[in-house]
């Protein structure tokens, strides 16, 4: 998942990445006025934007309806010391899915992120099922047939990513745009490298293909014939 954050305070913007980066291994960009929030929020594919109100150039509920005005549906969580009940109207009725004053807890602050990408995939549950395989996304943790499967954070951040679209056919581009994010190096094939990794993993004695390759298309994840 790629979540973008627009906060001028730098240390809080890195801090909240950090966080996000090693709790929930999400790709993470950061921009640090209202300008380039919405640049980035309108040119790059987010599963989540993390928006402060109170911005250079361009205020956060500025940036929110040029987003809902190009039709983006991306969750957006405003997260502000604007903290009156008529500051939180005003965001929620300006198109964002939550609202977190600050000071606030990190702990919360990572449970609403990852509510709020789950609930853009329709997947209320912190636990995903695609068969056999289940993924506890709040702790991480695979299973396949009641075995637990260790990953590396990319091949798990790839699972994960594919099960919440499991029956669509993701391509790679959508990949590459979903799981690494603006600062990321990546090689020709790095897709196919961790697509390897994981039918290795997942698929090593089955007679099922747990992700499946649609020619000229992409990938899809469900059991079927391998």
């Amino acid at each position: 998942m790629r979540v973008l954050i627009v906060e001028d305070e730098a240390r809080l913007a890195r801090n909240i990445a950090k966080a996000l980066r090693e709790t929930t291994l999400y790709a993470v960009d950061i921009a640090t006025d209202g300008e380039d929030g919405l640049h980035q929020g309108l040119s790059n594919s987010y599963d989540l934007i993390v928006l402060d109100l109170m911005l250079p150039k361009i205020d956060g509920l500025e940036i929110l309806r040029g987003l809902r005005g190009e039709g983006r549906r991306v969750p957006v969580l405003i997260l502000t010391a604007r903290d009156t009940t008529q500051d939180i109207i005003r965001g929620l009725d300006a198109g964002s899915d939550d609202y977190l004053t600050k000071p606030f807890d990190m702990g919360e602050f990572l449970a609403r992120c990852k509510a709020l990408v789950r609930r853009t995939y329709d997947r209320p549950s912190p636990v995903v099922h695609v068969g056999e395989l289940s993924i506890d996304t709040a702790g991480r943790i695979v299973t396949l047939r009641g075995q637990r499967i260790e990953l590396r954070a990319m091949e798990y951040r790839l699972l994960e990513y594919l099960a919440l679209r499991a029956g669509q056919v993701v391509s790679r581009t959508e990949i590459l745009e979903h799981l690494y994010d603006f600062n990321a190096e990546t090689f020709s094939n790095v897709v196919e490298v961790h697509i390897s990794a994981l039918r290795r993993k997942l698929e090593a004695g089955s007679p099922y293909a747990l992700i499946r390759t649609v020619r000229g298309q992409g990938y899809v994840i469900g059991e079927g014939p391998a």
